[in-house]
């Protein structure tokens, strides 16, 4: 029953968030203050089910939802939904939800299409709390790359010309490198240092090898050349913006990776 309940909250989250985009987008075009104003409601209400979809699923297993690859992308999605919420009351720029708001989309549709059976017992592995501190961690980085890629997609869209909805490449440019800047640290914390102590608490090594942990390096090693030449003042404007959308491909493929590769971090 309460599994039950926790996906209709995730359902209706869904086209909550999809007609929010495709309000955003409308405001985009138009520059109509109020239709930007009922996308901004929309994809509240859709957080705020998201919200409470995530705490069913929690109440549900008797654990944080992170113990599936189902479990991990919807709070990866709340996550994301999260920041954007952080930077739109920071920046009061509401036409980034035309970017951000797909993104959850394809998240959540990604989630639809894996196994969602809920488990209130943890296999051994899972049951530490580096477990927890690594997942959330690196969740959070991940929905901080995301959002630097929503912006480098819409700076890429955007025209020189500065004015109407649409947020000058200025500020998306900046948004970009900050985004970055916050997942950067987060991931090497949580991704890294924290996966390390779990996988050797779990598997006896801190490591593997395994595809999943080669995925993170990649995504490290990549991140920190993005951010070292981001710094210098080497890659900025367009080829960081292109640079943060290569990011979120290779978030992506990592992230479907144990589907294909297995490997210890296949526990679905």
């Amino acid at each position: 029953m309460g599994h039950t309940i926790d996906l209709t909250f995730f359902w209706i989250a869904f086209w909550c968030y999809l007609g929010s985009f495709i309000l955003f987008t409308i405001y985009s075009a138009l520059g109509r203050k109020r239709i930007g104003s009922v996308a901004t409601f929309l994809f509240l209400a859709a957080f705020a089910l998201h919200t409470v979809g995530v705490a069913a699923r929690w109440w549900v297993t008797a654990h944080p939802p992170f113990s599936t690859m189902y479990e991990y992308a919807l709070s990866m999605a709340w996550m994301v939904a999260f920041s954007f919420i952080l930077f739109m009351a920071r920046y009061r720029r509401v036409s980034l939800g035309v970017v951000v708001s797909p993104m959850l989309v394809i998240v959540l549709v990604i989630a639809s299409l894996l196994p969602k059976e809920a488990s209130k017992q943890l296999m051994p592995a899972l049951q530490s709390y580096w477990f927890y501190i690594h997942v959330t961690l690196a969740a959070l980085s991940e929905g901080a790359f995301i959002v630097a890629a929503g912006a480098g997609i819409m700076y890429l869209f955007k025209g020189r010309a500065d004015g109407g909805p649409l947020p000058g490449r200025d500020f998306l440019e900046e948004l970009v490198s900050r985004s970055i800047r916050i997942g950067y640290p987060l991931f090497t914390v949580g991704a890294l240092f924290a996966g390390a102590i779990w996988a050797q608490r779990a598997w006896g090594a801190f490591w593997s090898w395994d595809p999943k942990e080669t995925g993170s390096l990649v995504i490290w090693l990549f991140y920190t050349l993005v951010l070292h030449q981001d710094v210098r003042g080497k890659w900025r404007g367009g080829k960081l913006a292109w640079l943060s959308i290569v990011g979120l491909v290779i978030i992506i493929l990592s992230f479907l990776g144990n589907l294909f590769l297995g490997g210890l971090h296949a526990y679905i």
